[in-house]
């Protein structure tokens, strides 16, 4: 069944979501406990002692994989660490140039972002990321769109037909500044913000190509914002990922979609730490 979205839907439930911010943090209470537990032991014994240059490394590489995994890339880790480490010079066997610009792209994206925290959560950083995420591949894909500018035509993907794009670009500005007020009063718990702003950011889908990487980074930029570590959506769990988005159009709720965000960070943090002290294992040589 193909689905339809509506713009006057969006401004329905990002009101109605907005009030509700007392009673989520409280539906997700225990989530949020474990979800901030976590985050202390992963940075005592994960991102510490790894230092801040190897950590972010490891992280690109990582969510720059898994990213662009979600959007269809055929990259492996160990493709992403090679093209990472020699850049355009490297050419895995069997991908083609393409999906080595793609993935070329997102690292400038994700270097740009890292660099400029301090930047107004406003339009020209989500234009900008945008832009840099889709500045080598999208005149292949939309030879008249030009990179990290809106849309100026009705879109589809997948099963789902957009609503009218003027209306939904024009809601772009105030999810932006509502986003950033949130950001400011600090009243909603960081991880659930983050939800929010992607789930609001992917429904309105306002760019021709790339709203998925740009949504991903920028729901980064929030954690990352507030000293919380970054949320590497496994391309394994894609599937589940995109149902959960589905259902605030198809039920005017974002529940699905924060609960899944919990349990991909809660699974990301207790897989990275039961890997240290799987390999920390004293080990009895011969």
């Amino acid at each position: 069944m193909t689905s339809v979205v509506k713009p006057f839907l969006f401004l329905f439930v990002v009101e109605w979501i907005l009030d509700k911010k007392y009673y989520i943090c409280k539906v997700f209470e225990t989530e949020i406990k474990r979800y901030d537990e976590l985050v202390a032991e992963y940075q005592e014994k994960i991102v510490l002692p790894m230092g801040k240059k190897a950590f972010r490394e490891y992280s690109e590489i990582l969510f720059s994989c898994h990213s662009c995994g979600i959007e269809g890339s055929s990259f492996s880790v160990d493709d992403t660490r090679c093209l990472f480490e020699e850049q355009l010079g490297y050419h895995p066997v069997g991908k083609s140039l393409l999906e080595c610009q793609e993935m070329a792209d997102h690292f400038a994206a994700y270097e740009w972002m890292h660099n400029h925290l301090d930047h107004p959560f406003d339009v020209e950083l989500l234009k900008t990321i945008n832009r840099l995420v889709t500045l080598r591949t999208l005149t292949y894909k939309q030879a008249d769109a030009v990179p990290g500018e809106f849309t100026t035509v009705d879109m589809a993907a997948g099963d789902t037909v957009f609503g009218e794009h003027q209306g939904l670009v024009a809601q772009v500005p105030r999810l932006m500044s509502s986003t950033a007020e949130m950001m400011k009063r600090g009243e909603l718990h960081p991880m659930i913000l983050s939800v929010r702003f992607h789930g609001f950011f992917e429904y309105l889908h306002p760019f021709r190509d790339g709203n998925g990487r740009t949504g991903r980074l920028l729901s980064n930029f929030i954690l990352l914002r507030h000293d919380y570590p970054e949320l590497i959506i496994q391309k394994e769990d894609r599937q589940e990922y995109i149902a959960a988005l589905r259902t605030i159009r198809t039920e005017g709720t974002d529940e699905h979609l924060i609960a899944f965000f919990f349990k991909a960070a809660t699974k990301q943090m207790e897989n990275a730490l039961a890997q240290k002290k799987q390999n920390s294992r004293t080990m009895f040589f011969f």
